[in-house]
């Protein structure tokens, strides 16, 4: 669901009940408290994902979908709700919703699977400046086996997707449009429900990747119109290792499995193989079992906090850090301004100051950031820097944190002068 102007809900616990629910928030850092405010790179885990990571290790550990004792049935029965769950939150059908390894690899289940089925010489793929290299290696790879052609679709020079250059290059005739839901750099959040129209009426398929997206919107797939979305747990207050790829079932329905294995299998043979029905066609072996059952947990919790409110509470934060982070000298932000299609990233660069020293520095002062080229290379390229500081912000984040980050940027500013 795309972000509107409508009056902002409330969580339904406070901040500081919230943050009680994050045992790590209580850890210090070089003798004082963490803010933590490298969100985009991992979210922590709240107690009902670790406890329920805990009972599950404990009390139902086994393989699942083919035991008839009866651990084996509480494990199946726990997996495939949270395969409901995550399904549910995502506006879909149980049988549209693949566990994969991360975004990363939902991504290249669809280039293994349906790109190197039906793209040919000659065919294009639409990539924007601002991808993660995880909407952009699996894309040339397959560019490069088969003969095709990737189009990269420029954003402005206020971080937002060009609408106008890319409506040009569908005009070509793509096959494929792959576009970030929320940039991992810029927080720019791209209205996908419009690019999904754009791409169907040009013909082509949608390709998003949600990385981002998933522990700060509403996620319905009707309403956005992808063919695919990629999400990963450990961005959504849940495990790594567990994520999530929903696909249009006829689409999925067609595509050739992605591993080979067990489970996967309906019958093998000497002389022929048939593949399971879906979602197990795409889950060949053992599964991440704790891990998918852990997501249900965070993905429960996520919808009991509303992730409508959460959105608005990270806005508000993000406008914040936006305003406050203007004092500095030397300074460059980059991404949108504050507003309704910007998340809670902020990137930036400081003059004459390397991201690493920067990151270094706050560290000292328990500010934990990310720093480097975020596996956003053509995205540097575009800005002209070969690195940023990001501060990425989540629903336990508060603004006495964002005056930590404040106030260590000013001693950067001190030392380096």
């Amino acid at each position: 669901m795309e972000p509107t102007a409508t009056s902002a809900p409330e969580l339904p616990r406070s901040i500081d009940q919230i943050r009680a629910e994050f045992p790590i928030l209580a850890r210090q850092v070089h003798g004082q408290p963490v803010a933590y405010v490298d969100n985009g790179a991992t979210a922590q885990k709240p107690l009902t994902v670790i406890e329920t990571l805990d009972r599950y290790w404990r009390e139902q550990n086994a393989n699942v979908h083919r035991g008839v004792h009866t651990l084996s049935e509480q494990a199946t029965a726990l997996y495939e709700d949270a395969r409901r769950t995550v399904a549910d939150h995502l506006g879909a059908d149980r049988r549209e919703v693949i566990f994969v390894r991360n975004a990363t690899e939902a991504l290249n289940l669809v280039a293994y699977s349906w790109a190197r089925t039906n793209l040919s010489a000659e065919d294009r793929i639409v990539v924007t400046e601002m991808e993660h290299h995880s909407n952009v290696v699996p894309w040339y790879q397959v560019a490069q086996e088969r003969g095709a052609q990737l189009d990269w679709s420029p954003i402005t020079g206020d971080g937002r997707l060009d609408l106008e250059a890319l409506g040009a290059l569908l005009e070509r005739g793509p096959k494929l449009v792959c576009v970030a839901h929320v940039s991992n750099v810029l927080g720019t959040i791209n209205p996908v429900a419009e690019i999904a129209r754009m791409a169907h009426d040009a013909g082509a398929l949608l390709v998003v990747d949600g990385a981002q997206a998933g522990p700060k919107l509403e996620l319905d797939m009707a309403e956005l119109g992808a063919d695919f979305y990629a999400v990963t747990a450990h961005k959504m207050y849940g495990p790594t290792g567990v994520g999530a790829l929903f696909g249009r079932r006829e689409l999925l329905d067609e595509m050739p499995p992605f591993i080979g294995g067990g489970s996967m299998i309906r019958k093998v043979s000497k002389e022929l193989i048939t593949w399971a029905d879906l979602p197990a066609k795409f889950e060949g072996g053992t599964p991440p079992i704790a891990e998918a059952i852990g997501f249900g947990a965070a993905v429960r919790w996520l919808d009991e906090l509303g992730p409508a409110a959460l959105h608005a509470a990270e806005r508000e934060l993000t406008s914040y850090a936006l305003e406050r982070i203007a004092e500095i000298p030397g300074l460059t932000v980059f991404g949108p301004p504050a507003g309704d299609d910007r998340g809670g990233i902020v990137s930036f660069a400081m003059d004459g100051v390397h991201a690493h020293d920067i990151s270094e520095i706050l560290d000292r002062h328990g500010v934990a950031v990310r720093a480097g080229h975020h596996c956003a290379q053509v995205l540097m390229e575009r800005l002209g820097v070969p690195a940023t500081t990001r501060a990425s912000f989540a629903v336990y984040n508060t603004r006495e944190e964002v005056d930590r980050l404040i106030e260590s940027l000013h001693d950067v500013r001190r030392i380096f002068g």
